[in-house]
């Protein structure tokens, strides 16, 4: 085994490696979002316009999550990450 060999074999593993936590990561975003109601998105966008009226964000500061219990009770959690100004 040459010195070139080692360092291709262990960029094959890097790269499955990384692409094994990608799509980990991809996974777990999709589990996530199966149980939720198809009009979320579109809440989301819409209040990110109504907060965008008094306060400039980014999509990436607004988060709505909504969780549901066995009882029949769901909790919508919205956060929103505010500028210092």
């Amino acid at each position: 085994m040459s010195l070139l060999d080692y360092f291709r074999s262990s960029k094959k593993s890097n790269t499955a490696a990384t692409a094994k936590e990608r799509l980990q990561i991809i996974v777990a975003h999709q589990r996530s979002e199966r149980d939720t109601p198809d009009y979320l998105p579109l809440m989301k966008q819409e209040i990110i316009q109504v907060i965008r009226k008094y306060v400039a964000i980014s999509e990436e500061q607004v988060s709505v999550q909504l969780d549901q219990n066995d009882d029949n009770l769901s909790v919508l959690e919205l956060n929103v990450t505010l500028p210092d100004h």
